[in-house]
Order: structure tokens, then sequence, then C-alpha cells
């Protein structure tokens, strides 16, 4: 009967070991750039829908604006995180995209202001650069 018990609080002793390992599990980055780094391209990336929409409003009215503008998110800075309802809620996050054209002609510099639902806040158009000629 005591072996029975003995062998019954090693197992016991060694599933309560196994279950609070798992409490301490480590990240897994599977990418070239440090984990930070990372998650801040992740979450610009996942943003991405909502800053083209701002970007669209921004120059539709720009005669001189290139057809295959666009933006990339490793070239955007994030300028502020605006905590709004407390730790886990929801947060207005403010970047500094600077749009471009064929191989990374920037064309101007713009302020979005963008939810982590996905809608955008404000935008301010900063600066437009003279368009360059294209070489054939």
């Amino acid at each position: 009967m005591q072996k029975k018990i003995v062998v019954m609080i090693f197992i016991f002793a060694l599933g309560i070991t196994r279950s609070t390992s798992l409490l301490h599990a480590q990240t897994i980055n599977e990418a070239d750039t440090e984990l930070c780094e990372t998650v801040k391209y992740a979450l610009i990336n996942s943003l991405r829908e909502p800053i083209d929409k701002a970007i669209n409003e921004i120059y539709k009215n720009d005669p001189n604006a290139p057809s295959d503008l666009t933006w990339a998110s490793y070239d955007t800075e994030m300028l502020k995180i605006k905590q709004l309802y407390g730790v886990g809620g929801e947060y207005e996050i403010t970047f500094k995209i600077t749009p471009y054209y064929h191989a990374h002609i920037t064309y101007g510099e713009d302020i979005i202001v963008v939810s982590t639902d996905g809608k955008v806040i404000d935008y301010t158009h900063v600066k437009t650069y003279p368009k360059e000629p294209i070489e054939k």
C-alpha cells in the first residue's frame, strides 16, 4: 500500500512539474529582426488597409500624384501609441508615412493616425516632393 502511495505522489509531483514548465513559454521569433522590430512591422502591416485608405484620401485631388503611389512598412515611423481604455484595450497609433513611386522615389510625407481596430482617426499631409521625370 505504501509503495502505491509513493508511486502516486511521484506521478503527481512529476505532473505538477511538467505543467508549471509550460507556464514559462518563450516567444519564438522566426524573422530577420529582433523581436521588438518584428512586432513593430507586424503591427504596421496589420494596419495596411486603413493606411492605404488615408493615403488615397490625401492624394486623390493631387493631379501630379503618380498612379503607382505606395509605401513600405520598413520605411514607416511609429511616432506615438496612445492607450485609450486601459491595458489590452483600444490604441491609437500615429505613423509617419513616406509614399513613393517606381523605384522608391519619395513623393510625400504624411502623418496618419489609425486605431488598432482598423479605423482611420486622422491624417495630415506634411510635404509633397517634386515629381521626378522617369527615364526609359
